[in-house]
């Protein structure tokens, strides 16, 4: 496959392109079908520059342990060999000491890593050998593994450190560092890293995600949910998302209305959280609906009222993004770059990490005021709109296009 001599098409609305299509390696240690936000927009992201008639290679984990090289929806996977991550339910690791051969094989224009881990590292060890150019995407906090790495409270600050100097120094060999949002670019700066950072959205399809015409209740049978006011939250069950203070905020909004919660997504919180909503007495007010396949998400997110993320690790958050151009209201935890997406007033409600009392409220509210909730969608959709998937490419291959001259 060499996509090279092919004519660059121009994407309306997405910035001027490239003069000629680039050939890409996008190294990752997380790639579909794993399930987290890096996973999703790494798949995104090559697909898209593929669709744009880009050559697009990903180097990867291979899903099954056994190396393996598959052409898939336009690009080439080149998946590693892999073995079971001991800390991670799901997840496979790769050991790859050096990728010097497949970049000398590809000889990519740009090497793209989407991590400073072990796939991400190796790749842009190999292209500073190579001399390709290397730009470098950081989804990364300290936050998001320290429950599968088991580290106690009193080492975390510890630990977080060390990581972050990890990471400064191999993105420090990075041509161009890019990260989702300018609060993420000033944590790295806060962390250390001397070098520029540039917010670039990691954009989403608003032609897959927007308001729905049928009514909520037809969007709630065709996923099973009982015809009730719907707070829908959707990603890991994990530690860092801090869903406890959702669960713990639904009795304050059943006492004003018939509410429930859905969580769309696993983790290891599942079973706590299920235990959690029992004790309270509103386990008959919490739905786990486990994994959703992506192009079920449209609908699923429909079938909400009001989306609630009380995560504090998040440096931009896809599913956030998705609720808010299907024109949902949003009540985040005021943490990290959720009050880029959450603002006060005009689309939603942001609250103190841990003020059960505060989300309850902010719920309650969005969901016994039909006409603040309208207004609030619209003004959900009209920010989701600046974050459209075609001009984050385009951004992208701009980027390229400067480290290759």
């Amino acid at each position: 496959m060499n996509a090279r001599t092919a004519a660059q098409s121009a994407q309306p609305g997405a910035g001027s392109a490239p003069a000629r299509p680039l050939r890409v390696l996008i190294a990752t240690d997380t790639y579909p079908p794993d399930v987290n936000g890096t996973s999703y927009f790494t798949g995104r992201l090559a697909t898209g520059l593929a669709e744009r008639g880009n050559e697009v290679h990903i180097a990867c984990p291979s899903t099954e342990g056994p190396a393996a090289r598959l052409a898939v929806d336009g690009t080439w996977e080149h998946r590693l060999r892999s073995a079971p991550l001991p800390v991670h339910p799901t997840m496979r690791v790769s050991l790859p000491r050096r990728l010097d051969r497949l970049v000398a094989e590809l000889r990519p224009d740009v090497v793209h890593a989407q991590g400073h881990f072990v796939v991400g590292r190796a790749a842009i060890g190999a292209a500073r050998r190579a001399g390709v150019p290397v730009v470098a995407t950081n989804h990364f906090m300290p936050d998001n593994l320290f429950q599968f790495a088991h580290i106690p409270a009193k080492l975390r600050g510890r630990v977080g450190r060390i990581a972050w100097r990890d990471l400064n120094r191999i993105f420090s060999r990075a041509d161009r560092v890019t990260t989702p949002t300018r609060i993420a670019a000033e944590l790295l700066s806060r962390q250390g890293f001397s070098g520029e950072v540039e917010p670039v959205s990691c954009g989403i399809d608003l032609t897959r995600f927007h308001p729905f015409a049928e009514p909520k209740s037809w969007a709630r049978k065709s996923i099973s949910l009982p015809e009730r006011p719907t707070i829908l939250f959707v990603g890991r069950l994990d530690e860092e998302k801090r869903l406890d203070d959702l669960v713990r905020a639904l009795p304050f909004v059943l006492n004003a209305t018939d509410a429930q919660i859905a969580f769309v997504g696993r983790g290891n919180r599942r079973e706590h959280l299920e235990r959690l909503a029992a004790r309270i007495g509103v386990g008959d007010r919490v739905r786990f609906l486990g994994f959703v396949p992506d192009q079920a998400m449209p609908q699923t997110f429909a079938a909400a009222d009001v989306f609630a993320m009380p995560s504090i690790a998040e440096l931009q958050s896809i599913a956030t993004l998705e609720a808010m151009a299907t024109g949902l209201p949003v009540v985040a935890a005021d943490a990290m770059a959720l009050p880029h997406l959450a603002i006060p007033g005009q689309n939603g409600f942001l609250f103190q990490p841990g003020d059960v009392h505060a989300l309850g409220a902010h719920l309650t509210e969005l969901l016994t005021d039909d006409a603040m909730r309208a207004e609030m969608g619209r003004a959900s959709r009209a920010i989701a709109m600046t974050h459209d998937h075609q001009s984050s490419l385009a951004r992208f291959e701009q980027i390229y296009a400067s480290v290759t001259r």
